[in-house]
């Protein structure tokens, strides 16, 4: 018999399974292709020049490039006026070979996020940011046209895991409109009691020592203990926090906001940071785009 000591949770690799729906998607593409002469289309659109932005925009195109969607690559000056944005955000509407429209956040201080996101067109918001579709996810027998990518991914990390959700106990760690809240709803959704704890929750860790799931999306390197994971629980580490590592080139290196060591002596699954819940985000945006284009062209 083993002794709890040696009790390894199960790695949930994101690279692998976002690989796999990658090549799910390019088949699909092929097929569009060959039967109407058609593929997706996807602008992504930047806003000045802040280096992490940029590295995750080359990512999102080399992806398109890969799975055969096109993409319309938009990159605007620092300097534009939020009405120029909105105004190509028209003109991407009006496309009809753009079937997704992606605009990279954040946005400059003087450029209000809402007034850019609002004016998507429902019917190409792959990022599912669109009050509309964040609205429909919230009501109960509705569906929106798209799910926001990094929810989806979570959950579809736990179902190609195995992981259920429904009657589950789970907790999501933060409340951002990127990932915590569409999350919690996507719970709501797959049945799960859903807890959502945030800065103002007085002693988190009584909660998260409940849940069979935990998102962890609150970005605070290594937050969340071993010892407030249940054993046996399903932890979706959405965190990306970069901490001084002076053995690293770079100087730094990546972590989750979940202790993942100490995680893995007790829980049943867990992502590791990197190469979990950041690969399918992408995937997820790519999906989204051929489902976006499907309904289009398949009409």
């Amino acid at each position: 018999m083993a002794s709890p000591s040696d009790h390894q949770a199960t790695i949930i690799d994101g690279k692998a399974i976002a690989h796999t729906i990658r090549s799910e998607i390019a088949d699909e593409v092929r097929h569009l292709s060959q039967k109407y002469g058609k593929v997706p289309g996807l602008a992504v659109v930047i806003v000045g020049n802040r280096k992490d932005s940029q590295s995750y925009v080359n990512m999102k195109r080399k992806a398109c490039a890969e799975v055969g969607i096109k993409s319309f690559d938009v990159d605007l000056p620092e300097q534009v006026s939020e009405a120029e944005v909105i105004s190509k955000v028209h003109e991407l509407n009006a496309h009809p070979d753009v079937h997704g429209i992606l605009v990279q956040l954040p946005l400059p201080k003087h450029i209000n996020e809402e007034n850019v996101l609002s004016q998507i067109s429902i019917e190409k918001d792959v990022d599912g940011f669109h009050p509309l579709n964040i609205g429909k996810l919230a009501m109960k027998g509705r569906e929106p046209l798209f799910l926001p990518c990094t929810p989806k991914g979570c959950l579809e990390l736990l179902s190609r895991s195995g992981v259920s959700t429904k009657g589950k106990k789970a907790a999501v760690v933060g409340r951002s409109n990127i990932v915590g809240l569409p999350v919690a709803l996507l719970l709501l959704k797959a049945d799960a009691t859903v807890t959502i704890v945030h800065s103002h929750t007085p002693d988190p860790e009584s909660i998260i020592r409940e849940a069979d799931i935990i998102i962890a999306a609150a970005g605070q390197a290594m937050m969340i203990k071993g010892s407030w994971i249940k054993p046996g629980a399903a932890v979706i580490d959405v965190g990306t926090n970069a901490i001084d590592d002076p053995s690293k080139k770079s100087g730094y290196r990546l972590v989750g906001d979940v202790d993942f060591r100490e995680a893995c002596k007790v829980a049943g699954w867990v992502t590791p940071v990197p190469g979990g819940v950041g690969p399918m985000t992408v995937a997820m945006l790519l999906k989204n785009t051929l489902d976006g284009a499907k309904r289009v062209i398949e009409q």
